[in-house]
């Protein structure tokens, strides 16, 4: 006999996200195992709600109350599962803190991860992004996860392949929205790893280390990013609120004569992704407010809950910067969170 849900009627939501929204769930329901999901969908009036799975809340902007169900994966557990002659393999529950998985595989001797430290959320809720930062994405040490399918209520795998990665983006966003929770992620770290500096402004942190190791690379990630981004637990925040646009090369050559100062870093493919936060900044936004909802002042492209603000004050702050950006540039931005 499944055991009895501890499922909360009526849930505030604010401690939640990380942009600090006033909201509440009609239910909420912590969630640890793929038992809870199979118990929850049994249950005929659990299951008929609207479903909003959420990680760390770190990636999302409320801009109302729910009317359904939160199913809040707190899920923990690390292990090292195997190995073969080119990696090591972890598995990850889907609950825990991803800024502490990375710190637990550089302590382990574990590289790979450490251009992503500080990235708020949870592990279950980076293959959904595709979670990136100085030059390196989830999706290159990334191997498989196991998600609970809500529609059959089986527990099925998918690989790298299957996942569909892009820029900041997955099958998760698609063909899965809805449909599935991650309940676990297993990585692949490289045992013959290297040092990426491709980033400019990491490298320049580092220039005078001849060879850096992980931890001097995570270390460095740190520092930059606690210089230019605000701590949520401070100042209410979603990181990143725009994706950087990815432009043809005539698009960008184009602006370029236009712009001459236009920040860009070309693709393999030959494209190139703009600065988001540049053309933002271009536009007059950096530091500036309309009400409680505010562009940060150290990084344009982090939109800011100065206290009070709701999630729609942030959304009408989010089209005025796309209204002018596009004026500007002929460049929509897209955002980054999800909108609930």
């Amino acid at each position: 006999m499944p055991r009895p849900l501890a499922f909360y009627p009526d849930f505030p939501l604010r401690s939640l996200n990380s942009f600090g929204i006033e909201a509440q769930a009609k239910a909420y329901l912590p969630v640890r195992s793929a038992d809870d999901l199979r118990t929850c969908r049994a249950d005929s009036a659990l299951d008929a709600l609207p479903r909003l799975v959420l990680g760390g809340g770190s990636n999302i902007l409320l801009t109302g109350d729910f009317p359904g169900l939160v199913l809040h994966m707190c899920g923990k557990g690390i292990e090292i599962i195997g190995a073969d002659a080119d990696a090591t393999f972890v598995r990850v529950a889907a609950g825990e803190n991803w800024h502490g998985f990375v710190l637990w595989t550089l302590a382990a001797g574990l590289g790979g991860l450490e251009n992503l430290s500080l990235i708020p959320g949870t592990v279950g809720a980076a293959p959904i992004q595709n979670i990136g930062a100085y030059g390196v994405e989830l999706q290159d040490c990334f191997h498989s996860l196991s998600a609970f399918d809500f529609g059959t209520g089986d527990v099925f795998t998918l690989d790298r392949a299957a996942c569909e990665f892009g820029y900041r983006d997955s099958a998760f966003k698609h063909r899965w929205r809805d449909r599935a929770a991650i309940l676990d992620v297993t990585f692949a770290l490289p045992k013959r790893w290297r040092a990426n500096l491709a980033y400019a402004e990491l490298a320049r942190e580092l220039e005078t280390l001849a060879a850096p190791t992980a931890q001097e690379i995570s270390a460095a990630v740190i520092a930059i990013r606690t210089r230019k981004l605000p701590d949520p637990a401070v100042i209410g925040n979603a990181g990143s609120f725009f994706k950087n646009p990815v432009v043809s090369a005539d698009q960008r050559d184009a602006l370029q004569l236009r712009h001459p100062n236009l920040v860009s870093h070309r693709q393999f493919d030959g494209s190139y992704k703009l600065a988001a936060g540049w053309l933002i900044d271009q536009c007059g936004w950096k530091g500036k407010a309309i009400g409680a909802a505010g562009v940060y002042d150290r990084q344009a492209l982090v939109l800011v809950n100065r206290g009070g603000a709701s999630g729609q004050d942030i959304l009408h702050l989010a089209h005025m910067i796309q209204t002018d950006v596009r004026e500007h540039f002929g460049i929509m931005l897209e955002p980054e969170p999800v909108l609930i």
